[in-house]
């Protein structure tokens, strides 16, 4: 790994783009985060990890608790405006390969599907190859969750495979994990079809 990636595996960065700002998640955004989530819609998706309004400050410290290990950093999503609209993370960080996965993404039901979420993966897709020298970023999700999977092929990652019986739902049933990554070699391409998409459709658009 360059000097540049050792050094940068440091400190959790805030990333800044012209309609979204990934901050490091604290305790003091609980409140904007109850907000985000407030109707309820995500929770009720059997398959998601999404916080109801009431589940939301056992998610900060369950983030926290994380990093205090050392292998996850969690970010605060703000809109152009500053306000508070999600939550995302790198996890399973591991300088020594390097290695990054991004999850535990959720959004307000008004900015999903939209430019901000493309930014917003630009930005840590950025900094993941360009900084922390990551020759790996991966991506899982539920084999239910159809729009999350979708949604992670339409960033231009490769699906790898399944993991039977992989994790737990947020209900306790057996979760089978879909797993995708990008690597090094393939960044330069999907660094530009999505630097496309938000100049096709800016960040209030479909991205």
């Amino acid at each position: 790994m360059s000097e540049q990636g050792n050094n940068a595996w440091n400190a959790q960065p805030t990333l800044r783009g012209e309609h979204v700002a990934l901050e490091p998640l604290t305790r003091d955004h609980a409140d904007g985060l109850r907000a985000a989530v407030a109707d309820g819609a995500l929770a009720r998706l059997w398959y998601t990890n999404a916080p109801d309004a009431d589940g939301v400050d056992a998610y900060v410290e369950s983030a926290l608790a994380m990093q205090a290990r050392g292998v996850a950093w969690a970010f605060v999503v703000l809109d152009g405006n500053g306000e508070v609209v999600g939550s995302t993370r790198y996890y399973d960080m591991d300088a020594s390969v390097p290695r990054v996965q991004i999850g535990y993404t959720f959004y307000a039901p008004r900015v999903q599907r939209t430019g901000l979420n493309t930014q917003a993966k630009l930005l840590l897709l950025s900094h993941a190859f360009e900084q922390l020298g990551c020759i790996s970023v991966g991506f899982e999700t539920s084999w239910f969750n159809l729009a999350s999977r979708a949604a992670i092929a339409r960033l231009g990652a490769k699906q790898e495979g399944i993991i039977r019986n992989h994790r737990r739902h947020a209900d306790g049933s057996a979760r089978d994990t879909v797993a995708f990554s990008i690597i090094d070699g393939e960044w330069p391409a999907v660094k530009r079809n999505l630097e496309y998409k938000l100049q096709q459709h800016g960040a209030g658009q479909d991205g």
